[in-house]
């Protein structure tokens, strides 16, 4: 069985692995590129989420006007001075900048969104399922889906990824942490519509 160089490569620059565990990673699945990538990001979020607990303390602030009508600034810190000159981690928080700007989060992370705002959500959606007469067995999981559907689009992190509807914006930090080697952190944004006031 031939596996491709132009895969080995795509598949090191995609998970951010070395030539030779790439190699390896497609030959353990015969050669079948999407499953060698699926493998390697499970892994890959393993080792992310290690880096989870080390200090970002570096980074960058980046901006980005889309027509002269929407304006984004994101800040997004590293670990490194190193990895913040990068330009893979430059295009990073672009990427990010450019994700706040398309699809107008309100909050980073879950843990974010004010407590009452929640409970505000969490009420509404219970009165909905209430009115609607749905068994109480079931109607806590519906409750629950409903709340968790109305934030996945408020949440960054919890966004389908502009660029890959396959991947949310929690992946692709993952993915570049993977490829970084350092723990990465939306710290903040801030979005501007000319003529809507938050």
């Amino acid at each position: 069985m031939a596996i491709s160089i132009d895969d080995i490569k795509k598949l090191k620059e995609l998970s951010g692995i070395g030539l030779t565990d790439a190699k390896a990673a497609l030959v353990e699945v015969k050669g079948d590129f999407d499953k060698a990538l699926q493998a390697l990001r499970k892994k890959g979020v393993t080792k992310a989420e290690k880096k989870g607990d080390r200090e970002a303390r570096e980074g960058l602030i980046d901006s980005y006007v889309h027509s002269g009508r929407i304006g984004v600034l994101v800040e997004v810190s590293c670990e490194t001075d190193f990895v913040a000159r990068t330009d893979n981690f430059k295009s990073f928080v672009h990427e990010i900048a450019l994700q706040v700007a398309s699809m107008s989060p309100v909050y980073v992370s879950e843990s974010d969104i004010p407590a009452i705002e929640l409970k505000r959500v969490r009420n509404e959606a219970s009165e909905r399922v209430k009115n609607e007469g749905k068994p109480a067995e079931i109607a806590k999981k519906i409750v629950d889906g409903q709340v968790k559907k109305y934030f996945a689009e408020k949440v960054l992190l919890n966004q389908i990824y502009i660029k890959n509807e396959k991947q949310t914006v929690a992946d692709f930090v993952k993915e570049n942490i993977a490829k970084t080697g350092e723990n990465l952190i939306i710290r903040q944004f801030k979005r501007i519509e000319l003529g809507v006031n938050e």
